[in-house]
């Protein structure tokens, strides 16, 4: 069982930033060998969420973002990685669902945007994700934009900036 915990970039520790690289690293570089510049300024303005086992080992982690700062008119979330261990676990369900949810209870009036390996479209489905049917491909990998509606039926941030608390 993982617990999950939410944090600004200023609020994470050394080690914990330590623990996302290294789990990014392992699942996107390593696994999936992707070369890709993983620091790309947008850790900054997003909340971590990191999903701990009972050691304290970061098991699962994405990254949230308020609307408009990641894709305009929409919350984001990014970065999602599952240890390799723990998959086919309900780990991964575990992550997407605190991470909806966390979005859906500081943003419920808008939509959340993902970029999703199109391998995990039905995956994502089970959240209420639905394929936008632009596909693109981003670093060698098939991807398609997905988007969630708004938990309120609300259609987006109404061009107003706001952050995550």
């Amino acid at each position: 069982m993982l617990t999950f915990t939410f944090r600004r970039f200023d609020e994470l520790t050394l080690r914990e930033l330590y623990a996302i690289l290294a789990l990014r690293a392992a699942v996107f570089v390593v696994e999936q060998r992707i070369a890709f510049q993983d620091a790309d300024g947008y850790d900054f303005q997003a909340e971590h969420c990191l999903g701990f086992d009972e050691t304290g080992t970061l098991q699962a982690y994405t990254r949230l973002f308020a609307p408009d700062a990641y894709y305009e008119g929409h919350t984001a979330i990014g970065r999602v990685a599952t240890a390799p261990a723990l998959r086919r676990t309900g780990a991964g369900l575990a992550l997407m669902q605190a991470s909806v949810q966390r979005l859906q209870e500081k943003f419920p009036d808008s939509p959340i945007k993902i970029g999703a390996q199109s391998y995990l479209l039905a995956f994502y489905k089970k959240f209420g994700f639905v394929a936008t049917g632009h596909a693109y491909e981003e670093d060698g990998i098939p991807h398609t934009h997905m988007i969630r509606p708004a938990a309120a039926g609300g259609s987006g941030s109404g061009g107003k900036a706001t952050s995550l608390p």
